[in-house]
């Protein structure tokens, strides 16, 4: 499935996991701005790699596992305007980080990590293993995220609001620290099903809590979601 964005087009050659909104509102959502190394966790097919390299100055590296979707962020990253600060590496992000040179060598890193923790698995082999968290679950990731983060960098995520509990657990045991947490709700009336975070290794005086809507009553996008992604979406 092909996705085309005002700056750059997305084409998942069979990857696993097209395009999502999640996707979009966390490559918008975290603060990449003043960001000179990247790291993109789980790559996929490139969506926030790209969005990183629209939004910055930055050199953006991207660390994806399965075979396909390297190939497919590959693709992408070449077709883009900014080929020349974009790098796909194919491996586990646990083998990527055992190189002593990134230790500490990025200042920000995002992620869209696996979310189904328990259930069936999707029947596509690629597409279960984008989904499931058998592939990467929170502790190796937070592991990654600590090894690879500087000290003054920080950490941009999307989860399902159900596994929030357990990722702050597992927070607690990597010295990362939650200084910001938007719940994200798909249409007003409803509950939170999404929660984007920022960690960094600074303990601040308080976590900031706020909410994120995508959609009125209405079923058009709100203001929030307008302004966020008024960049990237063509009809914005």
């Amino acid at each position: 499935m092909a996705f085309t964005f005002k700056q750059f087009h997305i084409d998942d050659l069979n990857c696993g996991m097209p395009v999502s909104t999640d996707g979009v509102i966390l490559g918008a959502w975290a603060p990449l701005a003043q960001a000179k190394h990247i790291l993109d966790i789980g790559a996929g097919s490139g969506l926030l790699s790209l969005m990183a390299a629209q939004r910055s100055l930055g050199q953006i590296t991207a660390v994806e596992l399965e075979e396909k979707a390297a190939a497919a962020c590959q693709f992408n990253m070449v077709q883009s305007p900014w080929a020349d600060r974009l790098s796909i590496i194919h491996s586990d992000i646990q083998d990527f980080c055992q190189q002593t040179q990134y230790y500490g060598y990025f200042d920000h890193i995002i992620c869209n990590p696996p979310y189904f923790e328990h259930g069936p698995k999707a029947n596509d082999q690629h597409r279960a293993m984008a989904r499931h968290t058998h592939t990467l679950g929170f502790e190796p990731l937070l592991k990654a995220i600590s090894q690879c983060l500087s000290p003054e960098g920080s950490a941009s995520l999307i989860l399902p609001i159900q596994s929030l509990i357990r990722f702050k657990v597992c927070l607690n045991q990597f010295a990362l620290y939650l200084r910001q947490e938007v719940q994200v709700k798909s249409v007003e009336n409803k509950a939170a099903n999404r929660v984007l975070l920022l960690l960094s290794k600074t303990k601040g005086s308080q976590c900031v809590h706020t909410v994120f809507t995508i959609r009125g009553l209405e079923g058009s996008y709100t203001n929030q979601m307008v302004e966020l992604t008024k960049d990237f979406y063509l009809k914005l």
